[in-house]
């Protein structure tokens, strides 16, 4: 016969008379009086009639609060707090103590009601987190990361079945984290700990290297640093995490006694966990590839390794992800507000912190000589942008080696759509994945996608979402193959583009052709780096095409209107997919003046 709900219990609880509500108060003894009786235990620091006597008081006075109508999802925690308050303020009164000795002991309640605070400094933020979850979410999380039970029981004690609990367990620590992150940025003490907010949730998320900024920062930071440490929490050791957060006194050893873990050590997985460290492995790590060494976070070996590749990659990918914040940020404070569990609602403010380029009577493009198709190569990495696989919604973005391949072609238009000439279907999209760049389907301009699929090209060469003007599309970092992101606009060369016009299609010719004439050399045609399919083309830099509402950048230069001699150039000599040899390049290119 399956067990009934602790809600239907208390639902019997409310409507029996005095005196026969025998049933619904069997059942709930036996569900939690052992673990509330071993909790007062710990906090009384005996095992006697003593912890008998607080575990029996903590029962009546929760049960006598849910006959009033109070809720009852998460009834353990709930009873397991009133057990520590319980000791706290009997210790507190002498003659109390005077008749019971044990509240006297300096690791029981003497020791509790001398603690400066229950809650600790370094939980705030996951206390502030948990206490905003629904009292279904905090159930859930309860009985399987810290009593390490199976989803079978919590999802008893709520009345719901097994794959209903499941599915709610996964939201109830997706609630809890973005709760934690939350609660970093409306507390956070300035405006830089605030600005680092969703780089340090998706970082240690994804288990990456820290860019160097941020090492500092956490090392100078003490309120940023307890906040990466309980992030760290969720990569493993949630059940310590929310144990420390809501009892605060003796969580590590009630941890210890849940007899889910036995045999498991302090971090192991229960039934309905997921996988912890194992007994032995110590304590949990500040951060994902960090050792803290006297405040000061210096990079492990894997650290050192995942820096030329992944790490630093996926750390740039993720600056987009704090744009959205910062963008309310203002020098009173967060602009966030608190809502329910799990949403996350921002105070929309009148001006973003970067001023946006001004109009131009030009249009977006600035310039009447701007080319139809070009390729875009990034001044650092001497690389184009190109998509990952085949052109089609999702696929990712990268820089290549320049070639006429035509995911390598892009039109930007009036309107500052940069659509993907593969499948003009497709627009370059810089708010969909986390501040990764990918394609997506273009967005007419009344669209709520519309600017998410426009940028503004600057007199300076940055491309900038219209969604945010104080980001630039950055690769992240100067090699082959890595992805593009959008960063904070800091006016560097890696985030300066070159346009590569090419007016007319590439096609495939001999390799005998003749070189290119001392005219057509005189007339400028460009030899690009890294093998570039723009050495068949003059290099218009994105300064000159000067596209992007006439925003002059730094230099304050107005842009001129006109005067462009744009030329064409056929590419010869390489079949139009592929790459161009920086050493045949003088002989793969013929200059047809326009």
């Amino acid at each position: 016969m399956p067990r009934e709900s602790d809600e239907s219990l208390a639902a019997q609880l409310r409507v029996h008379p005095e005196g026969d509500e025998a049933h619904p108060v069997a059942v709930l003894l036996a569900s939690h009086w052992a673990p509330v009786h071993d909790y007062a235990t710990i906090c009384v620091a005996s095992s006697g009639n003593v912890a008998s006597i607080v575990a029996t008081a903590a029962f009546h006075q929760v049960l006598e609060r849910l006959a009033q109508g109070e809720p009852v999802e998460a009834l353990r925690p709930r009873l397991l707090v009133v057990v520590r308050d319980i000791v706290k303020a009997w210790s507190a009164q002498p003659h109390i103590a005077a008749l019971i000795p044990e509240l006297r002991k300096p690791t029981g309640g003497r020791g509790l009601r001398l603690a400066k605070s229950i809650a600790a400094e370094n939980r705030k933020l996951a206390h502030r987190s948990f206490q905003t979850l629904p009292g279904v979410s905090q159930c859930l999380l309860w009985h399987t990361e810290v009593e390490a039970e199976p989803i079978t029981v919590p999802a008893g004690l709520l009345g719901v079945d097994e794959h209903t609990a499941s599915d709610a367990l996964e939201q109830a620590r997706e609630q809890f984290r973005a709760g934690c992150v939350r609660a970093h940025r409306e507390l956070a003490p300035s405006k830089e700990c605030r600005s680092y907010n969703r780089l340090l949730d998706v970082s240690i998320r994804r288990g990456d290297v820290m860019l160097p900024d941020v090492q500092q920062h956490l090392t100078g930071c003490p309120y940023c640093r307890t906040a990466a440490e309980q992030l760290g929490f969720f990569q493993g050791s949630l059940g310590l995490l929310l144990a420390e957060t809501v009892l605060g006194w003796g969580a590590r050893r009630y941890l210890d006694s849940r007899p889910g873990r036995a045999g498991q050590g302090l971090h192991a997985a229960g039934p309905g966990g997921r996988e912890r460290r194992q007994a032995g492995a110590g304590r949990h790590r500040l951060l994902p590839d960090m050792v803290a060494l006297g405040g000061q976070f210096t990079r492990s070996k894997r650290a050192k390794v995942l820096l030329g590749g992944l790490g630093l990659v996926v750390a740039a990918l993720l600056v987009a992800m704090l744009a959205a914040d910062l963008m309310s940020d203002d020098e009173e404070g967060p602009a966030a507000s608190a809502g329910p569990a799990g949403s996350h609602t921002v105070t929309s403010r009148p001006t973003s912190r970067w001023p946006s380029p001004a109009p131009s009577a030009t249009g977006s493009n600035g310039l009447p000589g701007t080319p139809s198709r070009a390729r875009l190569r990034n001044d650092a990495a001497g690389l184009c942008l190109d998509i990952r696989g085949e052109a089609v919604s999702g696929a990712g973005t990268k820089m290549a080696v320049c070639s006429f391949a035509t995911s390598q072609l892009w039109s930007y238009e009036d309107d500052g759509l940069l659509r993907n000439l593969a499948d003009k279907a497709l627009c370059l999209d810089s708010h969909a994945e986390e501040g990764l760049v990918s394609l997506r389907s273009c967005a007419g301009p009344s669209s709520a996608r519309a600017n998410d699929v426009r940028y503004d090209l600057t007199v300076q060469g940055e491309l900038l979402p219209r969604w945010h003007p104080g980001l630039a599309v950055t690769p992240t970092s100067p090699h082959v193959g890595v992805d593009v992101a959008v960063k904070n606009r800091d006016g560097s060369a890696d985030q300066k583009w070159h346009l590569d016009p090419l007016e007319n299609a590439p096609r495939s010719r001999s390799v005998a052709e003749p070189p290119p004439s001392p005219k057509a050399a005189a007339d400028g045609t460009h030899i690009g780096p890294h093998g570039s399919a723009g050495a068949c083309a003059p290099s218009v830099s994105a300064g000159q095409q000067g596209r992007g509402h006439g925003d002059r950048g730094p230099s304050d230069e107005a842009v001129p209107a006109g005067g462009y001699d744009v030329r064409r150039f056929e590419a010869v000599g390489h079949d139009a997919s592929g790459p161009v040899d920086a050493v045949d390049r003088a002989d793969a290119c013929r200059a047809v003046v326009a």
